[in-house]
């Protein structure tokens, strides 16, 4: 078998012309550069980069335009089942990655075409497969080649620079414990947790769950809201290993294997901290374990662009919804389920007002963001700091603004409540499934009505809705669909609708990335006289209503009709409204 060879194809065309020709350069930088190279002897290419008339992407463009090549764009490692076509040393020593598979033909992205010859026909005889060329720029394949070499054998083998430091915090200090220090008899369950560890932080996994069935132990991790299996189910006799060993990094009871237990763990990956949640919960099979991943610098680290704008909402929910973050005093409230992204708005409210003219306090279980120039408490609770614990102690501190993670209990919530009351402006979260019902959680932990409603700005309902990939293709939605959705049929089937359709960016999902819905719901003097006397939730929706209140099936559909998701997306994030006239954009 022989590959695709670019004899054929390999009739150069001026660089420099194509470089003017596609509006990289101008004909002065292009003389400029080739008087430089009768000088230097440099590649042209290079030259350009040196002197700041190209960058790496443009470079790459017009060297596929050169050879008559596509060019492409590797925003993510593409294709993943490709990459266990090759060893990652060979792809490495002769800078290619397996890119897509048309059939029988193999496209690889490289840098260099003039490198195809020497791999082109040893390929093609190794998979059986003809092999085609498609450009990528030098920095990204680079990048590619060393995740790819970090992410190697995850699963099933460590190398030593994938060994990462578990931090524990005592009274002397940060204290680290090197996985080396493992004996030799437990090195394959070390590789196994450590390499499942690091392979769901570089696939960018909110959770991983490892879970004993009777196939085995399967192991998955959460992306984007979704839950996908990460690899085939492994021996289930080393399940018992592996919980022992995250309870060792938890520092929880191995013994105990009757009850649920709670604990965390930090490691220090590349030189940066990042935090794990760990769940223990006994079942028929044996203990299953879920591992929340906090990410404490990535949100922190993009410079600038840590604001509610990110958030892409509305003009007129975004231009609401800071006008509840300035206010003077009172509660800013948020809910929703775990994982809707409520302490991530929280943080980009909190940077917004921000000023080193007024101090702001968090108590956090545990701190998921570091903010800069905000003083950010951990809740310890072995140590006796609890959320009440806690608050008590900021407000001796003179605060304009506090952030409690969380309203757990009667305690905490009284405390949160006096502090709104006497001039702080609080910043907190509350689990209820939507803003309506948060009234009720309140009173089964003992607050009054009254108290809870002279207290409340506004309640804000927020859930993640999984984005469409640019692969999307337009789809017809039958009058049986729309209203299985709670759409009228004469309303919406002039609308475009729109589907997930899948491809090697999206890894064959159609979806990529998730953005924020909200439900604001400010609390004006009658809204607050229907809480107090508890109207029905009916008659509360239609003040919402009247008053502006965008519902969350309201925004989701917004986005639908939008193209930004699918009408499917939607019915699954929130619940199917039945009278369409409460549906508005």
């Amino acid at each position: 078998m022989t590959g695709v060879g670019p004899q054929g194809r390999f009739r150069k065309k001026a660089f420099g012309d194509l470089a003017v020709g596609m509006g990289f350069m101008t004909q002065e930088q292009l003389d400029f550069v080739i008087s430089k190279k009768n000088i230097s002897n440099q590649m042209i290419g290079q030259l350009c980069i040196d002197e700041g008339c190209l960058d790496d992407e443009e470079l790459a463009r017009i060297i596929a335009a050169q050879y008559s090549y596509d060019y492409v764009e590797l925003d993510r490692i593409e294709s993943p089942e490709l990459l266990s076509l090759v060893d990652i040393g060979y792809m490495t020593r002769h800078k290619f990655i397996p890119y897509r598979k048309k059939g029988g033909l193999l496209e690889i992205a490289m840098a260099e075409p003039l490198e195809f010859f020497k791999v082109v026909d040893e390929l093609a005889t190794l998979l059986d497969m003809e092999i085609s060329l498609v450009v990528v720029s030098k920095t990204k394949l680079n990048e590619f080649l060393k995740k790819l070499d970090t992410s190697k054998s995850a699963l099933e083998s460590v190398s030593d620079d994938m060994r990462m430091a578990i931090v524990r915090e005592s009274e002397k200090g940060v204290e680290e414990l090197s996985l080396e220090k493992i004996s030799a008899d437990e090195s394959v369950i070390v590789k196994i947790v450590d390499s499942t560890l690091l392979d769901a932080i570089t696939k960018q996994a909110s959770d991983i769950h490892i879970e004993t069935s009777d196939v085995g132990i399967v192991i998955r991790y959460r992306i984007d809201g979704m839950l996908h299996q990460a690899t085939e189910p492994l021996d289930p006799e080393r399940m018992s290993a592996i919980v022992s060993r995250i309870k060792v990094m938890s520092e929880l009871d191995i013994s105990e294997k009757r009850v649920p237990q709670d604990g965390r763990f930090k490691l220090k990956v590349r030189e940066r901290y990042i935090d794990f949640r760990v769940s223990i919960l006994p079942t028929i099979y044996g203990e299953n374990v879920v591992i929340r991943i906090l990410d404490r610098d990535k949100m922190s680290s993009r410079e600038g662009g840590f604001t509610l704008d990110a958030l892409n909402l509305p003009v007129e929910e975004l231009a609401r919804l800071r006008r509840m973050i300035h206010a003077p005093y009172g509660m800013f409230l948020m809910t929703g389920p775990t994982g809707s992204g409520k302490t991530s708005t929280l943080y980009r409210a909190l940077s917004e007002v921000n000023h080193s003219d007024s101090k702001i306090i968090t108590i956090e279980d545990p701190v998921e963001y570091q903010l800069k120039g905000i003083t950010q408490i951990p809740v310890n609770e072995k140590k006796g700091l609890t959320f009440a614990r806690g608050l008590r102690s900021i407000l001796r501190h003179d605060p304009d603004k506090i952030l409690v993670g969380e309203i757990r209990d009667s305690e905490t919530a009284q405390i949160a409540l006096q502090s709104a009351l006497t001039g702080h402006l609080v910043f907190t979260t509350v689990h209820a499934n939507s803003s309506f019902e948060v009234m009720n959680r309140f009173v089964h932990m003992g607050i009054e009505p009254y108290n809870l409603m002279a207290a409340l700005n506004c309640i804000v309902a927020q859930r993640l809705i999984r984005v469409l990939c640019d692969c999307k293709g337009v789809m017809t939605v039958s009058k049986t669909e729309l209203k299985e959705s709670g759409l009228a049929p004469e309303r919406f089937s002039e609308y475009a609708f729109y589907r997930a359709k899948g491809c090697d960016r999206c890894k064959g999902t159609g979806y990529r990335g998730r953005k924020a819905i909200i439900e604001l719901l400010e609390l004006d003097d009658e809204m607050r006289e229907l809480f107090i006397r508890k109207a029905p939730a009916s008659e509360l929706k239609k003040k919402a209503l009247e008053s502006g209140t965008l519902f969350l099936r309201s925004a989701a559909l917004r986005e639908v009709l939008n193209g930004e998701t699918t009408l499917s997306e939607a019915n699954r994030v929130t619940f199917v409204e039945s009278d369409h006239r409460k549906i508005r954009f």
